[in-house]
C-alpha cells in the first residue's frame, strides 16, 4: 500500500513538472535532482567496476587461486562490457527507461549481494560477467536520460555531471572499498556496493520521470547506425582518446619509481592523480557547451604535448609530477563531447538507435584503454620506458586529425543544409 501511495505521488509529481523539464532554459531543482541522482549512479557502478582490481589479491588468497587468474574477472568484466552493452541496448529499445532502469538497479543489487557469499571463482566470475551487462547497459541509460531532459544548452554540464560519478568512484569509492577490504575482507567491499545500489535505487525511484522516450525498432534498425561512416569516425575519436592516455598512465607506477618516488608516496601521487580528474571532468563540460567537437580539436593538440613532454620532465621530479598533473587534467576532457557528438549524429543518421549511440562511448573508452595499454606495453618492452610517452603523444595526434576532420565534414553537412 505504502509502495503504491508512493508511486502515485511520484506520477503526479513528475506529470505537473513535464514541461519544466523538457522546455526550460535553466536548470530547476528538479533538474538538478536527477542530474545528481544519475551521478550518484554512476558513483555505485564504477565503485563496483573499479573496485575490483584493489582487492584481487585478497580475492585470490581467499578463493585459493593465482592472481592471474583473479586477473580474469577484471577482463572479464571489461569484455562483456564492450560486447554485451551495444547489443543489450539494441534489444531493449522499445522498453519504458523508467522501469527497466529501476529493474536493473535491482539486479545489480542482488548480483552485489549474491557476491558478498560467493564461495568459489566461478560463481563470482558468472556475477561479475552478469553485472557488466548491467552495468553498461545502465551507464548508457544514464547518458540518454541526461540528454533528453535537461535543457539543450545545459546538457554538457549535465553529462559532465554524470560522468563525475566515475571520477568520485576512483577518488572516493575505489579507496574507501579497499580499506573496507583491508579491514574486515574482500566480501566487505561487496556489502558496501550493495548498500550503495540500494541508495541508488531509492533515489531512482524517487527522482527518474515517468514520460522518458520510448522507440519501438528493429534489430536491423538499430545496428544499421553502425555502417554510417560518421558513426564509425565518432567512435574512434574517444578510442584514440583514452588510448593516449592509457599508453602512457597504464605504465605510471614504473615511471614513478624511475623518477626516484619513495614507494610509500606513490599512493599519495595516484590519489593526486584522481583528484585532478575531478576539476578535466568540470573543464569537459565547459568545453561540451558550445562548439564541442571544434573545440576537441586543439584539446587533443595540447593533450599531444603534454604527454610527449614527459620523456623530458621526468629527468626532473618537480617537473615530471608538474607534468603528471596536467596530463591527468587533459586525460578525460573529451568525454562529455564525444558523448552528445554520438548522440547527434545518431538523431541525424537513425534517430531510433539513440539508445545503442549512447553505449557507443563507454564500449570506445574501453576499447581504447585496452589498445593504449597493449600499445605502449609492447613499446616499453622493447627498450626505454619513457618511450611510451611518444606513443601516447602520436596516438593524441591521431586523434586530433579525426576530429578536424569530422569537424570538417560537419561544416559541410551544415552549409549544404
Amino acid at each position: 500500500m505504502i509502495l503504491r501511495l508512493c508511486n502515485y505521488y511520484v506520477t503526479q509529481l513528475h506529470s505537473s513538472k513535464k514541461e519544466v523539464f523538457m522546455h526550460s532554459t535553466k536548470l530547476s531543482k528538479q533538474h538538478w535532482l536527477l542530474i545528481l541522482t544519475l551521478s550518484l549512479l554512476t558513483f555505485v557502478l564504477g565503485t563496483s567496476e573499479f573496485v575490483i582490481v584493489g582487492i584481487l589479491t585478497d580475492i585470490s588468497s581467499s578463493l585459493n587461486m593465482t592472481n592471474v587468474k583473479a586477473g580474469t574477472l577484471v577482463s572479464a568484466f571489461a569484455i562483456t562490457f564492450a560486447i554485451a552493452t551495444p547489443l543489450v541496448m539494441s534489444v531493449t529499445s522499445h522498453l519504458p527507461k523508467r522501469k527497466w532502469m529501476l529493474f536493473l538497479i535491482a539486479s545489480f543489487i542482488i548480483l552485489n549481494a549474491l557476491c558478498i557469499i560467493s564461495t568459489s571463482y566461478i560463481m563470482l566470475l558468472i556475477l561479475r560477467i552478469m553485472t557488466a551487462i548491467v552495468t553498461g547497459v545502465l551507464i548508457s541509460l544514464a547518458m540518454i536520460v541526461a540528454s533528453e531532459t535537461i535543457p539543450i544548452k545545459k546538457r554538457g554540464l549535465a553529462i559532465s555531471f554524470v560522468f563525475g560519478g566515475f571520477t568520485l568512484a576512483n577518488v572516493v569509492g575505489v579507496p574507501i572499498g579497499i580499506v573496507i577490504a583491508e579491514d574486515y575482507g574482500w566480501n566487505a567491499t561487496f556489502m558496501l556496493t550493495t548498500f550503495l545500489g540500494a541508495l541508488a535505487f531509492l533515489a531512482s525511484f524517487f527522482v527518474l520521470p515517468h514520460k522518458l522516450s520510448q522507440v519501438r525498432s528493429s534489430i536491423r534498425d538499430q545496428f544499421s547506425l553502425l555502417t554510417k561512416p560518421r558513426i564509425l569516425m565518432a567512435f574512434f575519436i574517444p578510442t584514440l582518446g583514452f588510448g593516449a592516455t592509457y599508453a602512457v598512465f597504464t605504465y605510471l607506477v614504473p615511471i614513478l619509481k624511475e623518477m626516484g618516488s619513495p614507494n610509500k608516496s606513490i599512493s599519495i601521487i595516484l590519489f593526486s592523480y584522481g583528484f585532478i580528474s575531478i576539476f578535466s571532468n568540470i573543464l569537459a563540460g565547459k568545453i561540451a557547451s558550445r562548439n564541442a567537437i571544434g573545440r576537441l580539436r586543439f584539446v587533443f593538440l595540447v593533450q599531444a604535448v603534454v604527454l610527449t613532454s614527459l620523456f623530458w620532465t621526468t629527468n626532473h621530479f618537480v617537473l615530471g609530477l608538474i607534468n603528471i598533473g596536467l596530463m591527468s587534467l587533459m586525460a578525460i576532457l573529451l568525454t562529455t563531447s564525444t558523448q552528445l557528438y554520438l548522440i547527434d549524429l545518431a538523431g541525424i543518421y537513425q534517430p531510433k538507435a539513440t539508445g545503442l549511440a549512447a553505449s557507443l562511448m563507454p564500449v570506445a573508452s574501453n576499447v581504447g584503454i585496452a589498445f593504449g595499454s597493449a600499445l605502449g606495453g609492447f613499446v616499453y618492452h622493447q627498450g626505454n620506458l619513457m618511450n611510451v610517452a611518444w606513443v601516447g603523444g602520436i596516438i593524441a595526434v591521431c586523434a586530433s586529425l579525426l576530429t578536424f576532420f569530422s569537424h570538417q565534414l560537419d561544416r559541410k553537412q551544415n552549409t549544404s543544409e
